[in-house]
């Protein structure tokens, strides 16, 4: 049962993920979908279909209605900066996708918006609520694997037919290839982890996508301030989907392994090392069922978390792991 005043949403990007936001926050007693906006009339329609939500395809008129309280952004990337500044602008709360705009000049244009309309902003990093995640988080800040020493992920899919067609594969619309699409995402993670970084370096690749100037394969190399190494690869021809992350501290370490899904069940193991040159013991947890992380991340999105600082560290390092790449250099970060 809804309560007697819920906050008035609107949703515009009525996608996959704007679905996703969608269905939570009709879930949710506390707020309500007012308005599902998409430039494509039908999926305006599909997505307000069942519910008291009106479909628009203006996003500028649904931004500047006084009667929205709060923006989700599920647009492609060169949209989000535009739409998330005039809302914010507005005096809405936003909740805008990953990644922070298609570079860090968008990303630090959202953070000044929300900071003169004293708003919030969040960046959507749903895979920090992913119950695997989530506890590795906790585990990490409790100490239970002790300082972390290096970390490694591998997480990709293969495309489809037709990829290089849509807006991911056009630059000008995305930002980047698949390091911005799902390298964003580690990133995030990593420093979520590890803290701020100090050095990067990067190398991309165009190998099977016909999608220049932009990349389907990134592998990255992270320095932290904590004295962490993180590596990773973030790929569009990993032919049978894949998420792997392992951090190795002096304790112990944690794998995590899948997102549910076409990623396979999410697994937690948590190594504990015994003595030097033996082997450690293992326990293991299983995650199934239903992805929640959408869930968990609104219901922390309206009790107050905001992390559009969050946002602008994963951007600077992505910004300087391109700039890596087209220097061929190791990059410094402030």
């Amino acid at each position: 049962m809804k309560t007697n005043n819920p906050l008035k949403v609107a949703v515009i990007g009525c996608g996959l993920i704007g679905a996703k936001r969608a269905r939570w926050i009709n879930e949710d007693s506390r707020t309500e979908l007012a308005f599902a906006v998409d430039l494509d009339p039908s999926k305006a329609k599909a997505l307000a279909s069942g519910t008291s939500a009106r479909p628009e395809t203006d996003w500028k008129k649904v931004t500047d209605n006084p009667q929205v309280q709060i923006v989700v952004v599920s647009t492609p990337n060169h949209l989000l900066s535009p739409v998330a500044c005039r809302a914010l602008a507005a005096g809405k709360h936003v909740l805008i996708e990953k990644p922070m705009g298609r570079n860090l000049k968008e990303a630090l244009a959202m953070q000044g918006a929300a900071k003169r309309a004293g708003k919030k902003l969040k960046v959507g990093f749903n895979h920090r609520y992913h119950p695997a995640l989530s506890k590795t988080h906790a585990l990490i800040k409790s100490g239970a694997i002790g300082k972390i020493l290096n970390l490694r992920c591998v997480y990709g899919h293969g495309g489809r037919a037709g990829y290089e067609n849509e807006w991911r594969g056009n630059p000008k619309k995305a930002g980047g290839g698949e390091l911005t699409d799902q390298g964003i995402h580690i990133i995030d993670l990593m420093r979520w982890f590890c803290g701020e970084a100090k050095q990067v370096s990067c190398f991309l690749q165009t190998a099977f996508w016909p999608i220049k100037p932009a990349e389907d394969n990134g592998f990255a190399l992270i320095r932290f301030k904590s004295g962490a190494l993180g590596s990773f690869h973030s790929s569009w021809t990993q032919w049978k989907n894949k998420f792997l992350l392992e951090i190795f501290g002096e304790k112990g370490s944690l794998e995590i392994n899948g997102l549910g899904g076409s990623y396979g069940t999410e697994t937690l193991k948590i190594g504990k090392r015994i003595a030097a040159g033996k082997a450690p013991e293992f326990t293991e947890e299983v995650f199934e069922g239903e992805d929640l992380s959408w869930k968990s991340e609104w219901d922390d999105f309206l009790s107050g978390s905001g992390n559009a600082d969050d946002g602008i560290g994963a951007m600077k390092i992505l910004d300087a792991l391109y700039r890596s790449a087209k220097s061929g250099k190791t990059i410094d970060l402030n």
